[in-house]
């Protein structure tokens, strides 16, 4: 199949895969077993269409005209090749531990949930996908406006309200800062496309001061990065069911604005542009602070899935401090880091959901004695961790390893003495939750009893230990990964 007709299937089949959804929505088995199809199907698409951007042929699409000058238009490169195949691969993964959270929780509006999923994934594929930034920017609000509802799901007040400050924030960063920094960037390059090297190297006009400007908008208004101070949505949205949670954390929306923030770095500014632009030193200095700062907040969680939030804030902000390294190997670290906290933080996130709908316990405070009876999720909570701290064979090592090395590069030193702190607040905020598990229940001998007969369905247990396992396999593989990701990149560390 040709790489046009690829880009076209993955941008039709989750809207097919979404009806689908709808109309069997009355009967629940054919209905998840639409998702499941639609998700695979997505996955072989995501891996014919990086197979062949690693060969070297082209996969472009040209879908139409918005108004003159505003082009919908794909073309898959390796980064986003890389975001494709991760946001596809983990979809299957987390719709069987949907099915399974979904049915043992019980949870109403099942149908609404797998079509909002359904298009979200088309979002994700779309920003993806996007050859220019006019079309990464609707496929990114697409994203945001059908997530809103998973957000919003269990409709209690609580959920209603962290969906708004969700959308709010989203939206409003998007729309008042991207936006802005999108039109600005066209005026002065009379594009929009994304260019090797960066769009805006050798144009006219584009000052130090102005470089600044444009960066400090772009990532500020890539809200779903979630850096300091833009990043209280992401707490807000835990109220979301688990499943969602790991859609937020590591499947579609925080990755997609760090693959957002990758793009624009390598193929708006460019790494030369981007070594002289002054606000580089602030905002790599944001991103600093935000993994500091969010980890020590995370320490401070007793509920499991608000420790896990924070945790993600902070690990997001490694992918915008290697793109600000401006180095080969500070964003490759950083790209890398994309596919490696996938695996990892999914994993985390879906034994917390295990947890949760075996025993209706979420602080974790209330964990002690659960490891005795829950031994494979908290077994795969511990691989996770591990990779999250970056402790080898798991693929978290590869991303703090790369990014000490840009760091390095520009003489940046601080940045790796804020990695190490990182590590060593990671163990801090993780570690003890698998070692709680497997300590007496204070006060009793007597083993956690189970919310639900049975304890936790078994796709909520078997995802995360595949996910887990994922992390050491990818440990292998990100050589592979490297060269995959070098062409877009470009030059050596």
């Amino acid at each position: 199949m040709s790489g046009e007709l690829l880009i076209l299937a993955a941008l039709i089949i989750p809207l097919v895969t979404g009806a689908g959804i709808f109309i069997f929505g009355k009967l629940p088995d054919i209905r998840e077993g639409v998702t499941l199809v639609g998700a695979a199907l997505l996955f072989a698409t995501a891996i014919g269409l990086a197979m062949s951007v690693g060969t070297g042929a082209s996969a472009q699409f040209f879908l139409g005209t918005a108004v003159p000058g505003l082009d919908f238009a794909f073309e898959m490169e390796p980064l986003g090749a890389m975001f494709a195949l991760v946001a596809s691969g983990l979809w299957i993964v987390n719709s069987f531990y949907s099915i399974g959270y979904m049915r043992g929780g019980k949870e109403r509006h099942q149908t609404r949930f797998y079509i909002c999923f359904a298009i979200a994934l088309m979002g994700a594929m779309g920003v993806a996908m996007a050859s220019n930034l006019f079309t990464l920017f609707v496929f990114y609000e697409v994203l945001t406006l059908s997530t809103f509802p998973l957000v919003a799901h269990k409709g209690t007040a609580e959920a209603l309200r962290g969906g708004r400050i969700y959308l709010m924030t989203l939206l409003a960063t998007s729309i008042g800062l991207f936006l802005v920094g999108i039109i600005w960037t066209a005026t002065l390059a009379g594009s929009m496309d994304f260019v090797p090297g960066g769009l805006l190297a050798g144009v006219d006009g584009v000052t130090p001061l102005i470089a600044s400007a444009l960066l400090i908008l772009f990532a500020f208004g890539i809200g779903k990065a979630a850096l300091m101070p833009i990043h209280f949505w992401l707490p807000n949205a835990m109220v979301a069911p688990t499943p969602v949670s790991a859609l937020l954390h590591a499947v579609a929306v925080v990755k997609a604005g760090v693959f957002t923030m990758a793009k624009v770095g390598v193929y708006v500014f460019g790494l030369d542009l981007l070594k002289e632009t002054p606000a580089r030193d602030f905002v790599l200095a944001v991103a600093c602070f935000t993994i500091v700062v969010a980890s020590l907040v995370a320490l401070t969680k007793d509920n499991l899935k608000a420790r896990l939030a924070y945790s993600t804030i902070g690990q997001l902000a490694y992918v915008t401090a290697g793109v600000m390294l401006a180095t080969t190997a500070g964003v490759m670290g950083g790209s890398l880091q994309i596919a490696a906290h996938a695996f990892g933080k999914i994993t985390l996130f879906m034994c917390a959901g295990a947890i949760y709908v075996a025993t209706g316990k979420a602080q974790i405070s209330e964990m002690r004695g659960l490891g005795r009876r829950m031994p494979w999720v908290f077994g795969a909570f511990l691989v996770g961790s591990l990779s999250i701290i970056g402790i080898p064979p798991f693929a978290g090592t590869w991303p703090k390893v790369m990014l000490m090395l840009g760091s390095a590069d520009t003489g940046d030193a601080y940045v790796a003495w804020v990695l190490i702190l990182s590590s060593l607040l990671n163990i801090a905020y993780l570690l003890p939750i698998a070692f709680i598990g497997l300590m007496p229940p204070k006060g009793t001998p007597e083993p956690v009893a189970y919310k639900r007969p049975g304890g936790a369905p078994m796709f909520t247990v078997a995802a995360p230990v595949f996910t887990a396992f994922g992390t050491l396999v990818l440990f292998f593989f990100m050589g592979e990964l490297y060269d995959f990701l070098l062409p877009a990149i470009g030059g050596q560390p």
